[in-house]
């Protein structure tokens, strides 16, 4: 298991997002979606396998998504805004980066532990989103 990874290793709530609704809409989300977006308030569950496999779930009462990858290699995805994406998740400098490419555009999601809150940044040209997720006992 890579050195790291296990830190965002766990069940996470989310208690705070700045901005997101602009980050939305710089990806293109339309507004329907956007609304239910805005108001949902998702637990992320990170875990990993013997194999190295790691697994990310995102559940609300908006939509559940889930993606399995193993860092640096590049996998397809389908968003929670239903974009297909071909994404690639590292691990740099104790940051997961994953960054997702679509229709010549791309997006990139950091996650980092910071006073052991989970701090997700979502990064779309010059608009920055930030969530926080703190861990759940």
């Amino acid at each position: 298991m890579g050195i790291g990874i296990e830190q965002f290793v766990g069940n996470w709530k989310m208690t705070a997002s700045d901005n997101f609704d602009e980050y939305m809409k710089a990806i293109g989300v339309g507004f329907a979606t956007r609304q239910m977006g805005n108001m949902a308030k998702p637990n992320l569950l990170v875990s990993v396998d013997d194999a190295g496999v790691i697994t990310m779930k995102s559940q609300s009462t908006f939509k559940a998504t889930e993606i399995k990858f193993k860092l640096d290699e590049e996998f397809d995805e389908t968003t929670a805004d239903d974009r297909s994406t071909k994404t690639v998740i590292t691990l740099e400098n104790g940051k997961l980066v994953q960054k997702q490419s679509w229709d010549g555009k791309s997006t990139t999601l950091e996650r980092e532990i910071q006073d052991g809150k989970l701090i997700a940044k979502c990064v779309m040209d010059d608009i920055v989103a930030v969530r926080t997720y703190e861990k759940e006992a």
